[in-house]
């Protein structure tokens, strides 16, 4: 009868290569960066809630920074200008005049959960549609430069080194904003006029009102615009711009609703 063969000897810790030690410990290092990454930044992220069953708004893409090239829809008939915006300077206080008119009806609330402001929901011609990189969008007509717009999304600079307090920092940011939405909104050499200055109602934050004026179609065109930074609990503010141009002056009255009912939730 042949000799049984020995049982091979139980390898321990020290019998395993040095090469696969190392190995297993640079895929347990890569896995705890990752994690680590997505705790750290994930304050920065609002949870995307839904909102109520009674609102007709579309969930879309997050806002681009400011200091990126601004890309416009392939239907859009001009380019938006990559140049620096010259604006005037922007007034202390100016109070938010209603333009002639009857603003449309304002139907609901719209709760922009994801950035954390309320503001009107207003009636026809007004609709909610898809239009990235806004959280919440209201549109009339095409997808087009000019647009007429009103739309929700975070602040789209850079998050300030610490919270704003004052209202001349808000209306520092609120300036920023205006010069992020001509360069987006508007075709290049666009000029601004400011028709407002104030503190938002409640909460912490500014509205600046302003006039664009344009050439479209080798023509001369002006445009009533308003933008909104909102604190909302962040570093960086909400913001909520609105932009409607000549060719619907007849909702130029809906800003100044815009402007008295915009709120932080």
């Amino acid at each position: 009868m042949p000799p049984v063969p020995p049982v091979p000897p139980r390898r321990g810790l020290g019998d395993i290569p040095i090469k696969v030690v190392y190995l297993i410990g640079a895929i347990v290092a890569t896995i705890a960066a990752v994690l680590l990454i997505f705790v750290v930044f994930s304050g920065d992220v609002p949870a995307n809630q839904q909102p109520s069953g009674d609102e007709d708004v579309v969930r879309v893409a997050p806002l681009p920074s400011a200091s990126a090239t601004a890309s416009a829809s392939a239907s859009a008939s001009a380019t938006p200008s990559a140049s620096p915006v010259v604006l005037p300077p922007v007034p202390a206080s100016r109070a938010f005049r209603a333009s002639p008119g009857t603003p449309a009806a304002v139907i609901g609330t719209i709760s922009d959960k994801t950035v954390g402001i309320s503001y009107p929901r207003l009636a026809a011609p007004w609709q909610a549609r898809s239009y990235p990189p806004y959280s919440i969008a209201q549109r009339i007509g095409k997808v087009e430069m000019p647009y007429t717009l009103i739309a929700s999304a975070m602040y789209p600079g850079q998050s300030p080194a610490k919270k704003p307090s004052a209202d001349a920092d808000y209306r520092e940011i609120a300036t920023d904003a205006v010069r992020w939405a001509v360069r987006t909104q508007y075709p290049k050499g666009a000029a601004v006029e400011w028709t407002a200055s104030q503190k938002i109602p409640v909460g912490k934050g500014w509205t600046l009102g302003f006039k664009v004026t344009y050439t479209e179609g080798g023509k001369r065109q002006v445009a009533q615009a308003l933008v909104t930074v909102v604190e909302v609990g962040k570093t960086k503010p909400a913001m909520l711009l609105a932009t409607i141009p000549e060719t619907n002056k007849a909702r130029w009255p809906d800003l100044s609703t815009l402007a008295r009912q915009v709120r932080p939730l």
